[in-house]
């Protein structure tokens, strides 16, 4: 299973707009390029790439490529997915109320998980 990772970059393939999911350096001196888990910000000489692009890089001749071990974390969903969910969620949480119960100094309520208790009349 694939931990979901919150990233609003996108590839830097040309023509893809899918989310990144990992980030591509180059290491010149090793004629080496190491693919990675997304790095927290976006550097100016690494390459935020998508799962297929992550996956399917090429190098020239002579290079090699290294890759972290273990999945590529799956981007979240699209935002309308995200608010169709939190909606959800909000409509799953709203409860009527309950009445309050009896009357005097031990009087207390309940609304949803919380628990009201009245101060003692005087």
């Amino acid at each position: 299973m694939s931990k979901l990772v919150m990233s609003p970059r996108r590839c830097t393939r040309t023509g893809c707009s899918r989310p990144a999911v990992a980030t591509l350096t180059y290491a010149y001196a090793d004629l080496t390029a190491v693919v990675g888990p997304l790095a927290s910000f976006a550097e100016p000489h690494s390459y935020d790439l998508c799962e297929e692009h992550a996956l399917r890089l090429t190098v020239p001749r002579g290079w090699e490529v290294l890759r972290s071990v273990g999945e590529l974390p799956a981007p979240l969903p699209h935002s309308d997915d995200l608010e169709a969910l939190a909606d959800a969620v909000r409509e799953a949480a709203r409860v009527e109320p309950a009445p309050l119960g009896g009357e005097g100094d031990a009087a207390t309520g309940r609304r949803g998980h919380l628990r009201v208790v009245r101060p003692p009349t005087r």
